[in-house]
């Protein structure tokens, strides 16, 4: 064993042996009934109160998170320093609560402690948004060639104008469709002279033949009308005309006159807004308000009237750049005062969530991953208390589901400095806790002596 742990063991028999002596002799301890021994006297003597002062700590009512051995000002705000207080009790007399912090009157007129009772009561909350006017999918079209030729001349030749349906497009030539009427016109003379034909079989196979040339130039886009010309005329026209399937206004021009174009090329794109889609931006927050079937306003920024439309859609998705989803409301616009692309002014008359538990939003603390609110509890005493939430209305108040109760009260104001104290006050409590009396020897355990002290 070496020499200095040794000498320490010795000191420690000696020391051991005397305030035995000194507590149980015949001038002290307990001997004497009515008289406290030693270690009381010690406790309730000088060197309690050294002890105590040494273990008293001060604070700053304004900034809680300063903490001084001894008296002074506070650096930041220059008030005098106050001694720290143990809190004692927890909510409802359930000792052992360290949470609960105490804080006197004057402080909490310094700190500006405001209060708030918790309540039931309906929710509601009218959301306001920015919406985009955008094409109705099913009513947008893409044009495109079904054969190889030359665009001879273009009947629609500007982005931007009304198409009816019918009307003509292009004037295109090719040698195919060219070919595909010679084919016709030579199935229809076939047609004729042996429709009369004493075999049934060749007589229904000129007919199929005649047919068949006849689905070519419909595949192709050729009209019926066009069709019944060709065969009253007898005459192979060089160029036929593509006439527009659909309503709407040219969205986008991909062909020039003169042109060589291909089969399955895109030749104009074709919207039909007289109708529209209005998307709106909902967060994330908002989404327990928003429903299929709601009401929705929406202002135009140029002053017109108000429309009135449904939410007919919400998309279930997030956008990844805006944090939002998407409802879409579809309006009537035949007087084409909506513009696609353009910014309107969305308003969502939510529904009423009847009989809520409420507080005031602003009484919650957020902290990572947990809610928490103050209660007082009167006294000058104040609990944190974990809460769980649920909808917030947009005048400030917000559901509580768990945690709390009708009638409490909560702190709406300096809770920071509340929830600083208290966790302060948590971290001196274990620190200045009574440790554990050691456990009682095992009988039969033969290693336990005084060295183990040291070790």
């Amino acid at each position: 064993m070496p020499r200095w742990r040794r000498g320490i063991r010795w000191l420690l028999i000696v020391v051991m042996g005397g305030l035995f002596f000194v507590g149980y002799g015949p001038d002290g301890g307990h001997d004497h009934p009515g008289e406290p021994g030693i270690w009381e006297s010690l406790r309730q003597g000088e060197l309690g109160q050294a002890w105590a002062a040494a273990v008293q700590k001060y604070t700053c009512s304004m900034h809680p998170f300063i903490i001084r051995d001894h008296p002074g000002n506070c650096p930041i705000c220059g008030m005098a320093l106050v001694p720290v207080k143990p809190s004692t009790t927890g909510a409802g007399g359930g000792g052992g609560n360290t949470g609960v912090i105490t804080v006197d009157p004057a402080t909490q007129q310094s700190m500006g402690i405001r209060t708030a009772k918790v309540v039931r009561k309906e929710l509601q909350r009218a959301i306001r948004t920015v919406g985009v006017v955008g094409y109705e999918e099913p009513r947008q079209y893409s044009i495109n060639a079904k054969v190889d030729g030359w665009v001879e001349r273009l009947y629609v030749n500007e982005t931007g104008g009304t198409v009816k349906k019918g009307q003509p497009l292009l004037s295109i030539y090719s040698p195919d469709l060219v070919t595909a009427q010679e084919e016709f016109l030579l199935a229809r003379r076939n047609n004729d002279a042996l429709k009369n034909n004493m075999l049934p079989e060749i007589a229904e196979g000129a007919k199929q033949l005649l047919e068949s040339s006849r689905k070519r130039l419909r595949y192709w886009d050729i009209s019926e009308a066009q069709i019944a010309a060709l065969a009253r005329s007898g005459t192979v026209a060089k160029n036929l005309v593509l006439y527009a399937p659909y309503n709407g206004i040219v969205t986008a021009k991909r062909v020039e006159q003169g042109m060589y174009v291909k089969a399955g090329m895109e030749l104009f794109q074709l919207s039909d807004i007289s109708r529209v889609w209005v998307y709106a931006d909902v967060y994330e927050y908002e989404l327990p308000w928003v429903k299929v079937g709601q009401t929705v306003r929406i202002e135009l920024p140029y002053g017109a009237p108000q429309l009135t439309g449904t939410v007919d859609k919400v998309y279930p998705y997030v956008e990844s750049k805006t944090r939002t989803v998407k409802a879409r409301i579809s309006l009537d616009n035949r007087s084409l005062q909506l513009k696609p692309d353009m910014y309107v002014t969305v308003r969502l008359a939510a529904s009423t969530v009847k009989d809520v538990l409420v507080v005031p939003a602003e009484a919650v603390l957020y902290s990572g991953e947990k809610t928490t609110v103050f209660v007082a509890l009167g006294g000058g005493k104040f609990e944190p208390r974990p809460v769980t939430l649920g909808l917030q209305d947009d005048h400030g108040l917000v559901e509580v589901r768990s945690g709390l109760k009708a009638d409490e009260v909560v702190v709406t104001s300096a809770q920071f400095m509340l929830d600083s104290e208290s966790t302060l006050r948590g971290a001196f409590q274990k620190m200045s806790a009574p440790k554990p009396p050691p456990a009682p020897p095992v009988p039969g355990k033969k290693d336990e002596n005084l060295e183990d002290l040291f070790k």
